[in-house]
């Protein structure tokens, strides 16, 4: 006769076995949990939508678009919505036009009209074009001139040029300083912006004749320089190039 098993035993055995299974699911589920979160992280808001195939290439650029980088021609022009510019008036031009002048005005429609137009480097470009103008034509370089030059302005240099070297003299000219190099006007005719910038700068210069004999300047001074120059660009072109379309000596 097989004894009977005291019913406490019993339930407390069972008791015992389905603790010990519940304690190995849970320790399971737990190590399941936590080497999903390792390998899909968490979400914390500011997750990127997911990548759709099938969704046009610009709007899956757009939803990362901090790591875009626009490249400068057509596509970055189109992107660049026709807007005034966000300085105060006050503030736009300091150090280049007082707010509310003639030139303030003609300097905020070339701004409207071409939005990567900075006058502070408009005025460096400005300055470094005066220089290597009035160097090349000292030189005869009439292939430089070519390209910083209108065409008009262009032909009276080269028969300026050509009557020099026609006579055999020769020109020597040496910066030594440029003091100022203002903006004086500025406006837009139609999609062409054109810039006045006054110039005033010191150099040496000298012209021999076909025998070395010095007919004009002095080699070993100084002069005072006042040029006025205007130079302009079509906005509509893809040239970013300003060039030289009229001189004038200044007071």
């Amino acid at each position: 006769m097989i004894p009977a098993v005291p019913p406490s035993t019993t339930a407390e055995s069972v008791r015992d076995v389905f603790d010990t299974w519940t304690i190995i699911l849970l320790a399971v589920a737990v190590l399941i949990f936590v080497k999903l979160r390792s390998v899909l992280g968490q979400r914390t808001g500011r997750e990127r939508p997911p990548y759709d195939p099938y969704a046009p290439r610009d709007a899956v650029r757009g939803a990362t678009n901090d790591n875009v980088v626009t490249l400068p021609g057509r596509a970055a022009e189109a992107a660049q919505k026709p807007v005034e510019p966000s300085e105060p008036a006050v503030e736009r031009w300091k150090g280049i036009a007082e707010a509310g002048s003639t030139l303030a005005t003609g300097l905020d429609a070339i701004a409207r009209d071409d939005k990567s137009f900075d006058a502070k480097h408009f005025v460096a470009g400005a300055r470094a074009a005066y220089e290597m103008i009035v160097l090349a034509y000292a030189e005869g370089d009439q292939r430089a001139l070519k390209n910083l030059l209108s065409r008009d302005v262009y032909e009276g240099f080269e028969a300026a040029i050509r009557e020099r070297e026609s006579k055999g003299e020769t020109v020597e000219t040496r910066f030594v300083a440029i003091d100022k190099s203002d903006i004086t006007g500025a406006e837009l005719r139609g999609r062409t912006a054109q810039i006045t910038v006054r110039f005033v700068s010191q150099l040496i210069s000298v012209t021999r004749d076909k025998s070395g004999n010095v007919i004009e300047g002095n080699a070993e001074k100084v002069t005072d320089v006042t040029d006025v120059w205007t130079f302009a660009r079509d906005l509509s072109s893809r040239d970013p190039n300003w060039k030289l379309v009229a001189t004038e000596a200044g007071q």
